[in-house]
C-alpha cells in the first residue's frame, strides 16, 4: 500500500511539473528569467536596422537597450525579433516580445488593443521626392501623383483619407521597397514620419538622390507597446524613459543616430504616467 501510495504521488509531482512548465511558457511574453526579446525594425536607418554584419543600430534600438538594461537586461541578453509595422500588435498580444521599440506611434486605434509606455520621441510626417522634384512642394500636389508607404502604417492612410484623396497609394512591405520605387521612378513620393526619411536620405548611398519636403502633417509620438493590461511593466519602462532623459541621454542618443542627416528634432515629450 505504501508503494503504491508513493508511486502514486510521483506521478502526481511528474504532472504538476510538467503543467508548471506549459503554464510558464504560455506566460512568458518575450522573456524567460535570462534573456528579453524585444521587437524593431530591421529596415530603418537612424531608427532600427540590421547591418549585413548582424548588429543593430539606431535611436529605437539604442532606447530598447537603455531600457533593457534598467529592467536587469545587459544586451547580450536581448534577442532582437523583426517587428513590421503590420504585425506589431499581433507580437505583442501573442507574446513574441516583452515589449515593442519600432518607430510606433500611439493612437487610439492602437490604444484598444495594445498599451504603451512613454512617448519617448516627437516627430511629424513628412513626404520624400527626388533630389529633382519641383512639382511636389505640398501635400495637395500629390493628388494624380503616385506615393507609396508601408502596409499598416498611419501615415499614408492620413494623407488618402484627408489630405490628398486622389493621390495613387501604394502599400508595400518595407520602406526599403518604396525608396527603391522612388528612385526608379515608379513612385513620385515616400510618405512616413520625417525622422525615417531623413535616416534614409542621410544613408551614404543615397546621399544626393532624394529630398525631404519640409511638411509637418502630423504629430507623432512614438511610444514603446506592450501587453495591454501590465502595468507594472509600463511603469518601469516609464521610469527607465525619465531617467534616460534627465541623465541626458536621451539628447546623446539623438545627436549620435540623427545628427548626421541634418534633422531638427523636437525636444523629449512629457511622458504619461
Amino acid at each position: 500500500m505504501k508503494l503504491r501510495n508513493a508511486s502514486a504521488a510521483a506521478a502526481a509531482a511528474v504532472v504538476l511539473a510538467l503543467t508548471a512548465t506549459a503554464c510558464g511558457t504560455g506566460t512568458d511574453s518575450g522573456s524567460n528569467g535570462d534573456k528579453i526579446t524585444i521587437g524593431i525594425k530591421f529596415d530603418q536607418p537612424g531608427l532600427g536596422l540590421k547591418t549585413p554584419d548582424g548588429t543593430y543600430t539606431g535611436f529605437d534600438v539604442d532606447v530598447a537597450k537603455y531600457v533593457a538594461k534598467e529592467l536587469g537586461f545587459s544586451e547580450d541578453k536581448i534577442n532582437w525579433k523583426q517587428a513590421p509595422s503590420a504585425e506589431r500588435e499581433n507580437l505583442i498580444k501573442n507574446g513574441d516580445v516583452k515589449f515593442v521599440v519600432a518607430s510606433y506611434s500611439i493612437n487610439e486605434k492602437r490604444l484598444k488593443e495594445v498599451d504603451f509606455a512613454g512617448p519617448y520621441f516627437l516627430t511629424h510626417q513628412d513626404l520624400l521626392v527626388r533630389a529633382d522634384e519641383t512639382k511636389i512642394t505640398k501635400v495637395e500636389d500629390l493628388n494624380s501623383k503616385k506615393l507609396c508607404s508601408v502596409t499598416g502604417s498611419t501615415s499614408a492612410q492620413n494623407v488618402k483619407d484627408k489630405l490628398a484623396p486622389q493621390a495613387d497609394l501604394q502599400q508595400l512591405g518595407g520602406y526599403s521597397e518604396c525608396l527603391t520605387g522612388l528612385e526608379n521612378k515608379r513612385v513620385d513620393a515616400l510618405t512616413t514620419d520625417a525622422s525615417i526619411l531623413a535616416g534614409y536620405a542621410s544613408q551614404k548611398e543615397h546621399q544626393g538622390k532624394f529630398k525631404l519636403v519640409g511638411l509637418s502633417m502630423s504629430d507623432e509620438n512614438y511610444g514603446i507597446g506592450l501587453k495591454k493590461g501590465d502595468s507594472e511593466l509600463k511603469g518601469k519602462i516609464n521610469k527607465a524613459l525619465e531617467k534616460m532623459v534627465s541623465d541626458g541621454t536621451w539628447d546623446k542618443l539623438v545627436q549620435q543616430n540623427f545628427g548626421p542627416s541634418g534633422y531638427k528634432n523636437e525636444p523629449a515629450p512629457k511622458i504619461a504616467n
